[in-house]
């Protein structure tokens, strides 16, 4: 039962990250369509739009994060310990008790994230929102394609990803 309840808490921890990140991006992207947009603002969001959600949806999170992370949190479900309870979002996500080339990824790409966030953060508007409304097609594709995973994982017949134990 302990083990079920770090699992559920390191799924829910995960989609409030995910889902308040798609909460303010989008209030931001929305506030787009309050300008008047020319041909080539209107290109260049269908160009976010489609190529954050090929890279980051389905490259990214369908085809390899989202079925780590649900092996990770079915793993936690079975081998839970007090860190792990704790810490079980990070733990689900990659940032420890995983091997080192994927802890190492997973640190750099989140400096990455980190560092473009910052650098989105300057442009202006309308070009913040053109690009934050692709950030947030790759996030929504992200935590639908987690939560299904997710559910793959738990009540499917068979899960066959791995998750990339130490």
């Amino acid at each position: 039962m302990f083990g079920y309840i770090a699992a559920l808490w390191g799924i829910t921890g995960i989609c409030l990250l995910l889902g308040s990140a798609v909460y303010r991006l989008s209030a931001i992207g929305w506030q787009t369509f309050s300008y008047d947009l020319s041909w080539y603002h209107w290109v260049a969001l269908v160009v976010s739009i489609a190529f954050m959600g090929f890279a980051e949806g389905y490259r990214g999170f369908q085809q390899a994060w989202s079925p780590r992370v649900a092996a990770r949190v079915l793993y936690l479900s079975q081998n839970v310990s007090p860190l792990r309870f704790i810490f079980a979002p990070l733990f689900c996500m990659g940032f420890f008790s995983i091997v080192r080339r994927r802890m190492i990824v997973t640190y750099c790409l989140t400096l990455g994230i980190v560092g473009m966030v910052l650098l989105v953060h300057q442009l202006d508007q309308p070009w913040r929102g053109i690009v934050d409304l692709g950030v947030v097609t790759g996030l929504v594709w992200g935590l639908t394609s987690l939560l299904l995973f997710t559910l793959q994982a738990f009540f499917g017949q068979r899960f066959e990803h791995s998750p990339e134990m130490p």
